[in-house]
């Protein structure tokens, strides 16, 4: 475990005496690996085998894991304390995981309430009624809002991928070639670029370069469904090509949002016209945010833009990236948090006519004392291929 994983470990435990919490339980594969420096594959509860970080206010911590994954756990963090529980044998993870909560009395301990699978907080209100249980996500969620120097180079590089991945695709885009091909175009583009990263790098033998999971993309009139995957659908001549990274821009454990849309050989008057003010939403809050901005007021800069347009205002216009595809804060209604240097966000415009047309645009940044920077630096323009 290197040291900013020890540091984050001895902030939060300070932080959590602070609040008369004796010890916080950390289940989600993104805290484990941002606070311990391990993540397993077999980290799923939906898999039936959950991985556990203990973080007591005044001891050690504890890794509680499947006994499979013991040497690669041991191999990726230095918490000392690391127990391994085997499938059918013992309680399995049960056991062991009140093995170290009754090490010590205890009354109130923490854990991330929107984040824990039901059956371990099942277990708990069952095994453990004793305990008071206290949400530390926004203890450990606001540990996160600002990034650090060596973060932000993570991030940057993340965003190096997308734009390797953005590059692939576009490159593809042509009449007649299915949807899944770009897709598939750009998982391989990313994945080199972070392996040349890495080999770069060759400081962290358990980073994987592999870009995965499926991909966000859409054409023709099916733009207008935002989250739809890649198909077997044949580009057409006059098709909007939507393309978003959100889901597959990863790099070292941190996350980016990034989209854009391509024309197929000419693009249509209104089209156009909609694409333009998507630019023109995610320009406006990109110009609101500066160090002292509240979030929501960056959203509602967005939204000027689209009600001055005739459009209805939009649900939300960015959300804090990093550790996890989704942070604390978000730019949207009732979110009246400061912006502050180091922040990073994924800022989107976006506008959809039902069953026609999707005109979507994103970026990741970072605030900065002026302002803030690309972390994905990319045109935007309307673009007809």
């Amino acid at each position: 475990m290197d040291a900013p994983h020890r540091d984050r470990l001895a902030e939060l435990q300070l932080r959590l005496k602070d609040c008369g919490i004796e010890g916080a339980l950390f289940t989600d594969p993104d805290s484990l690996y941002w606070l311990s420096g391990y993540w397993g594959y077999a980290s799923l509860v939906s898999c039936g085998r959950p991985n556990f970080l203990w973080v007591p206010a005044a001891d050690e911590p504890a890794i509680v894991t499947p006994a499979m994954e013991l040497e690669m756990c041991r191999s990726m963090t230095s918490v000392a304390t690391i127990e391994g529980w085997v499938d059918g044998v013992d309680g399995e993870w049960m056991n062991p995981l009140s093995r170290i909560l009754k090490a010590h009395p205890l009354r109130r301990i923490g854990i991330e309430a929107a984040r824990i699978p039901n059956p371990v907080r099942d277990f708990l209100h069952r095994a453990h009624p004793e305990l008071e249980l206290a949400d530390v996500g926004p203890i450990a969620g606001a540990m996160r809002v600002i990034k650090t120097p060596a973060e932000i180079t993570i991030m940057r590089q993340a965003g190096q991928v997308a734009l390797a991945m953005v590059e692939a695709a576009r490159g593809l885009i042509r009449v007649g070639v299915p949807e899944y091909q770009l897709s598939l175009a750009a998982l391989a583009a990313g994945t080199e670029r972070a392996a040349k990263f890495l080999d770069e790098e060759a400081s962290d033998p358990f980073a994987s370069p592999m870009i995965h999971n499926l991909q966000i993309m859409q054409s023709g009139h099916h733009t207008c469904m935002v989250h739809r995957r890649p198909t077997v659908r044949r580009i057409l001549y006059g098709d909007p090509i939507y393309l978003c990274f959100c889901g597959i821009t990863t790099f070292k454990g941190y996350w980016l949002g990034f989209d854009r849309e391509y024309f197929l050989g000419t693009v249509s008057s209104e089209q156009a016209r909609l694409y333009e003010v998507t630019i023109q939403a995610q320009a406006a809050a990109l110009n609101a945010i500066r160090p002292g901005a509240v979030a929501e007021d960056v959203h509602f800069a967005a939204n000027e833009v689209y009600l001055k347009a005739g459009f209805p205002a939009t649900y939300r216009t960015g959300r804090g990236t990093g550790a996890s595809i989704l942070e604390a804060p978000e730019l949207k209604a009732g979110d009246k948090t400061k912006l502050q240097p180091g922040m990073t966000f994924a800022v989107d415009g976006g506008l959809t006519v039902r069953g026609e047309f999707g005109a979507r645009v994103g970026d990741s940044i970072v605030v900065t004392e002026g302002g803030f920077e690309y972390l994905t630096p990319y045109p935007k323009g309307l673009t007809v291929i």
